[in-house]
């Protein structure tokens, strides 16, 4: 018994280690909702060369045109260097404890890297994002990516405070985890239908950025006829989760995107009737990264990922 719980301790990655993790996952975050601030404040030319602010700077000057946005986009900018610094850090502590635990977790391992690449990625899509003058599929592209890179981040806090890698032993029916691939497949529609709303209105960016050719009324309602799927299919859950005898960590993180879910639809709705005020377009997009954050966990609790499930 004693062996048992010293080999389950040493394989769950050690407390500061996780921690490195979730900083990782909430500044990838608030990447997301600074980049929509920029976007939504017309600021994403207020430093209008890359990787310098300005020619011959790479930080804001005085002499700039660009009045306050220079500092918002700057400031944004400034970010992504932290989260180069969060990325590495979360890659050489996976290794650190890797070499001390003499423990095998290529998934941990593997998913330790990708903030690191993602924010790589990122900042050179940022850079062409700019050298396009901010056109809405780039930007959109932007925004996607940083959703991807969310996505493993909650992968990689979720395995790393577990003893093993997937697969692991379900822990409910078939059709709940179905349900779940689902909300997961319909969040990403509902995400990237959002970029093309506003990518066709008045937040694209300054009045010069390009809109996308399409009309914003339609497609903000073909926007919440998706959010209306993902509500019947979120209900459809919740219903399998409390027939059947599951975790209770499944319940609470399903009741959570319910939470995100109804903040969501208000803030929405709200800004649509009182012509998109850019706080509550941030709130948004927020909202849209909680909810994004909160069914990748609710899926990942459909599974069990134990010693005895890898024995089993």
């Amino acid at each position: 018994m004693v062996r048992e719980t010293v080999t389950v301790t040493s394989a769950i990655a050690p407390l500061w280690l996780r921690r490195v993790f979730w900083a990782n996952l909430v500044a990838q975050v608030a990447i997301v909702i600074t980049g929509g601030i920029v976007r939504v404040t017309g600021s994403g030319l207020g430093c209008p060369t890359w990787p310098e602010c300005v020619d011959g700077s790479i930080t804001p000057t005085s002499a700039q045109t660009e009045a306050w946005h220079k500092y918002v986009e700057f400031g944004n900018r400034t970010l992504t260097g932290v989260l180069m610094i969060l990325a590495i850090a979360a890659v050489i502590g996976a290794f650190v404890w890797r070499r001390r635990s003499g423990i095998s977790r290529p998934w941990v391992l593997t998913l330790a890297a990708v903030p690191l690449l993602g924010t790589i990625a990122q900042a050179i899509l940022g850079g062409i994002t700019v050298l396009v003058d901010l056109h809405p599929m780039a930007v959109a592209g932007h925004l996607l990516l940083s959703m991807a890179v969310i996505a493993a981040c909650v992968a990689l806090v979720q395995f790393a405070a577990e003893p093993v890698d997937p697969p692991g032993t379900p822990v409910t029916r078939t059709t709940t985890r179905v349900l779940g691939n689902a909300l997961i497949a319909v969040t990403s529609v509902i995400v990237i239908m959002g970029t093309v709303v506003t990518g066709s209105g008045p937040h694209a960016g300054d009045a010069a950025t390009v809109r996308l050719d399409l009309d914003p009324r339609l497609v903000s309602w073909l926007h919440a006829d998706v959010v209306l799927l993902f509500i019947g299919l979120l209900i459809g859950m919740l219903a399998l989760l409390y027939v059947d005898d599951v975790p209770r960590a499944a319940r609470t993180r399903a009741l959570w995107v319910v939470a995100f879910a109804i903040l969501q639809a208000t803030i929405g709705y709200v800004q649509y009737f009182t012509s998109l005020p850019w706080v509550l377009v941030t709130l948004h997009l927020l909202g849209a990264c909680l909810v994004w954050v909160g069914v990748w966990r609710l899926r990942l609790s459909l599974t069990e990922r134990t010693i005895a499930s890898r024995q089993g």
